[in-house]
């Protein structure tokens, strides 16, 4: 049974609330309302995928193509709440619309024109187990359906979970992130151009880390999307 299929019955059952607000919304596999959706910081990244001020923070340290995020997150914004949601709220399905939201949007762009497969940053197996599904992951699916881009796995294997980084600096990120990550099937992306999917970018850490293991691939190109960028403004 699909994720979609789920939410749908769900809804039947249980009638959704809307993540910013609380207010019941009636729309099928919506997660927000309507209102909320209008007044979401959204960014402006996918008519400059190339130059934005989060891709110039993820510049220089490993090669990058382009890199976009649907909306600014901010502790106690309306993001704030989305993101909670997806990580905290045992709903996989919040994810995987929230995933269709951003590829409907990026859709306008030529963003994904040359994107050959999307990946998710993967959870350690200890957070799987505890989440009981990988936010990223998800919100990857609802941009495949979108797009018909196939998702990989597998790919880039998280080894080690040092703890929370959301109270960490940049620099105290990226020690966090030295040594976690190994290449596990880089067969999988080769001669490709990967879209790494994640749900936040604050410094880029973990992003950079995964993206050092998929350098080792031959001929691999890569681009970020991301739903929330929390780094710093121009």
């Amino acid at each position: 049974m699909t994720v979609s299929l789920l939410a749908r019955l769900a809804d039947l059952i249980s009638p959704r609330a809307c993540a910013v607000c609380g207010c019941r919304i009636e729309a099928p596999g919506h997660v927000i309302c309507a209102a909320c959706n209008m007044m979401l910081p959204r960014t402006s990244f996918a008519e400059h995928p190339y130059d934005n001020v989060m891709a110039k923070n993820l510049w220089g340290i490993v090669p990058l193509e382009k890199a976009v995020a649907l909306m600014r997150y901010e502790h106690g914004s309306q993001a704030c709440n989305i993101v909670y949601g997806m990580k905290y709220g045992s709903h996989p399905d919040f994810c995987y619309q929230m995933g269709r939201l951003m590829a409907m949007e990026l859709m306008a762009t030529d963003f994904f024109g040359d994107i050959d497969v999307l990946m998710p940053v993967p959870l350690t197996s200890k957070r799987m187990v505890v989440r009981g599904y990988n936010q990223s992951e998800e919100m990857a699916r609802g941009i495949a359906d979108i797009t018909g881009l196939p998702v990989v796995t597998g790919v880039v294997r998280r080894t080690v979970f040092k703890g929370s980084q959301t109270s960490l600096n940049r620099w105290e990120r990226q020690d966090n992130m030295e040594g976690a990550w190994e290449l596990a099937d880089g067969h999988k992306v080769a001669g490709k151009h990967v879209a790494i999917v994640d749900d936040v970018v604050t410094t880029g850490a973990t992003i950079m880390a995964c993206a050092s293991q998929l350098i080792k691939v031959r001929n691999v190109r890569i681009s970020v999307v991301c739903l929330g960028y929390a780094g710093k403004a121009p």
